[in-house]
């Protein structure tokens, strides 16, 4: 009976691969890497049984509240049950304190390894920590996780990268000739490390183009106080972030940017460059500049690749966004988890400081989406259908 039950995940794992490798060249490595990863994780199945009294994976994710959670909580869902092994995701809902309650929840299970995507990167060193003491592995998912040595591994999208592509579109997509350019920054919540190193990524690319007078930053005195550095601190960082910061919320996008638009006059508006750090942002931002009479034109970038922002990809009221496959994040956790279950190191490519330790980690790679590709990216990659969208 397992040998059938092997010999039917294999096959499909093998289908899935066949239908992935219809899709575009920019997103040819990222599905085949999940199908990979779900054959991995297949593989155990007869070694590692679930056990009849536990679970042996918990997931633990941000919020119900915005579709890029539910699409990685289906991810993890679908490759570890078919894999065979038990598993449970819960939500936190933006609360630290229901996060930890989740830990514990899943920890009086049984669970054998723990992914986790903190609400609060410094928040929620409790609860691995918790997690830790009672011998679980502890994988620190999307997010780091910081100022604890209880992270065994991270798993990661190139988040550097990340923010040095919205940067660079802005660049190559600012008006050509012009000097002075308004760029609005904008970051994600101070309390998630990977907020810092977007901007940082961005910032590596922007800056040089903010030195020398092509860009003019319009909504922040610290980074226009810093705008000769190349480089700077986390406390710089934070400084600029602590401006102009969304909290990852709508709805602080929206008032933020009404503010700075009101606060500025036309000589900080025309043909404006927006940086908004992910598609729930850029859409409340792109809304308030759309509506200002005196901005001419923008450039927002985002990333996510939300539906909602896919489509205003497609009707021009979004820029761009970055693709970050989920399938292949959620297959490279999964596999992760399944060679701390075989009792052997997982596969990692690199390390992530937390402030505690080098934590080792697999990062994944990221796809630049605008409406030239949108089709090939998303659309023959088997990430979504086209009948969810409209003018493809």
């Amino acid at each position: 009976m397992k040998r059938k039950l092997l010999s039917t995940i294999i096959a499909l794992a093998t289908v899935a691969s066949m239908l992935a490798g219809c899709g575009a060249a920019a997103t040819q490595e990222a599905a085949p890497a999940a199908d990979a990863a779900k054959q991995e994780a297949a593989a155990p199945a007869d070694a590692a049984a679930p056990a009849a009294d536990g679970i042996q994976v918990g997931i633990v994710l941000p919020t119900k509240d915005e579709p890029r959670w539910l699409q990685d909580q289906a991810q993890f869902e679908s490759i570890l049950g078919d894999a065979g092994f038990t598993n449970q995701v819960l939500f936190s809902q933006g609360s630290s304190a229901t996060e930890k309650t989740n830990v514990e929840t899943l920890v009086s299970q049984g669970i054998k390894v723990l992914i986790i995507c903190a609400q609060d990167g410094a928040a929620a060193a409790a609860a691995v920590e918790a997690a830790k003491a009672e011998g679980v592995t502890v994988v620190a998912y999307d997010r780091l996780i910081t100022g604890t040595d209880a992270v065994d591994y991270y798993v990661t999208f190139d988040s550097f990268a990340v923010g040095a592509a919205q940067g660079q579109y802005l660049i190559d997509n600012a008006p050509a000739g012009k000097k002075d350019v308004p760029l609005y920054l904008y970051a994600g919540a101070a309390t998630d490390n990977n907020a810092f190193i977007f901007f940082e990524g961005a910032w590596s690319v922007l800056q040089p183009k903010i030195a020398d007078g092509t860009f003019k930053i319009a909504n922040s005195s610290e980074a226009e106080g810093l705008k000769d550095k190349a480089e700077l601190t986390r406390d710089e960082v934070a400084k600029i972030i602590g401006q102009v910061t969304t909290d990852w919320d709508f709805n602080v996008a929206k008032s933020k940017a009404e503010a700075h638009l009101t606060a500025n006059d036309a000589s900080l508006k025309g043909d404006v460059v927006v940086l908004a750090p992910n598609d729930g942002t850029a859409r409340s931002i792109a809304d308030v500049f759309a509506t200002d009479k005196d901005v001419t034109s923008y450039v927002v970038t985002g990333q996510d690749a939300e539906k909602a922002s896919v489509q205003y990809v497609i009707d021009g009221k979004q820029s761009m966004t970055v693709f970050k496959d989920t399938r292949t994040l959620a297959a490279d956790s999964v596999a992760m988890a399944v060679s701390i279950l075989k009792g052997e190191t997982p596969a990692t490519d690199t390390t992530y400081n937390n402030e505690k330790k080098d934590v080792p980690a697999k990062q994944t790679d990221i796809v630049v989406v605008t409406k030239d590709n949108v089709k090939a990216a998303l659309i023959d990659s088997g990430y979504y259908d086209a009948s969810e969208f409209t003018g493809l």
